[in-house]
């Protein structure tokens, strides 16, 4: 019996007995990604209970108390028109959170589309398609979501879409990269043999196998999609008044930094927060699902 049979006889039992962890538990052993993954799901529940949440009405107004700092009663201090930030904060996670999760499925669905079609077809197809990509990509993202906005009018719906559509040449890039490893693989190639339908093959065999690249990129757009719509919103192209959201409570902070620093730190810090546990979500999921990155987290796990 030579070496490497041996080596393959003593690890195979280890794999077949299941001992060999899961990416959900690779993903939960690593402490920056189980952090964000914390920090993302508070986010998640202040957007869903916003309302449930808020102590006072998003938009009630008390100018007696207009600009007063972090208290008891007011944890995140008041506006300029004694409007609770605390509140106001809770309820723009709804709003925020919302235009980011819708704009970027329709980037998923779209750009996910395009790019298997682009991959498995091949030839003139996957000129045409790419070549589109590329004019998309000849643009600064934000420079083209503002040209939307400004065709469609400002809105939260339209930042959606704005958003949404800046981002589907992404998807279709890394859907198409995966697709072309994946189409040379014996599995697909002997179902073509058998004369399976594209149709078929894309949905069995392509798609279960790119999900990898495409979950970590859809966590990690999220937090751009964030940024975005905080963007948009500040330029006064995003969520209109008295719709709370991030970017639009930043730009009315601009004339109090002086005096009220809350009114910008609060928002900003909420931004942040957001935006850092979906990267750490997203660099969690690229370790867990790289079959490379994998086996080096395994090797450590093994040595310790």
């Amino acid at each position: 019996m030579t070496a490497p049979d041996t080596v393959a006889i003593a690890t195979a039992p280890a794999l077949a007995d299941g001992r060999r962890p899961s990416a959900f538990r690779l993903f939960l052993r690593s402490p920056v990604s189980l952090v964000g993954s914390i920090v993302l799901l508070v986010m998640i529940a202040a957007a869903i209970l916003g309302p449930a949440l808020a102590p006072y009405g998003v938009n009630e107004t008390d100018i007696a108390g207009a600009l007063r700092p972090p208290s008891a009663e007011h944890w995140f201090g008041t506006d300029d028109l004694g409007r609770d930030v605390f509140s106001r904060v809770v309820i723009a996670a709804q709003v925020s959170l919302r235009v980011a999760v819708v704009s970027v499925a329709i980037a998923l669905v779209i750009g996910v589309l395009l790019g298997i079609l682009s991959g498995y077809a091949g030839g003139w197809a996957d000129g045409v398609l790419m070549r589109i990509v590329d004019v998309m990509f000849a643009f600064p993202m934000l420079i083209l979501a503002l040209a939307i906005v400004a065709v469609l009018g400002p809105g939260a719906n339209t930042a959606t879409i704005a958003i949404g559509v800046v981002y589907v040449p992404i998807f279709a890039r890394v859907a198409r990269a995966s697709t072309l490893s994946v189409r040379s693989e014996p599995f697909v190639r002997a179902s073509q043999t058998m004369g399976t339908g594209a149709g078929r093959i894309l949905a069995k065999h392509i798609l279960p196998n790119i999900s990898g690249p495409i979950i970590v990129q859809t966590s990690l757009s999220l937090a751009f999609a964030i940024l975005s719509e905080a963007a948009l919103s500040f330029l006064g192209l995003g969520v209109q008044p008295p719709q709370p959201s991030w970017g639009r409570m930043l730009f009315e902070a601009q004339s109090f930094l002086g005096s009220a620093w809350w009114l910008a730190v609060f928002p900003g810090l909420a931004i942040f927060l957001t935006v850092l546990s979906c990267n750490l979500v997203g660099d969690g999921l690229r370790d867990v699902l790289d079959p490379k990155q994998r086996s080096v987290i395994e090797s450590r796990s093994a040595r310790r």
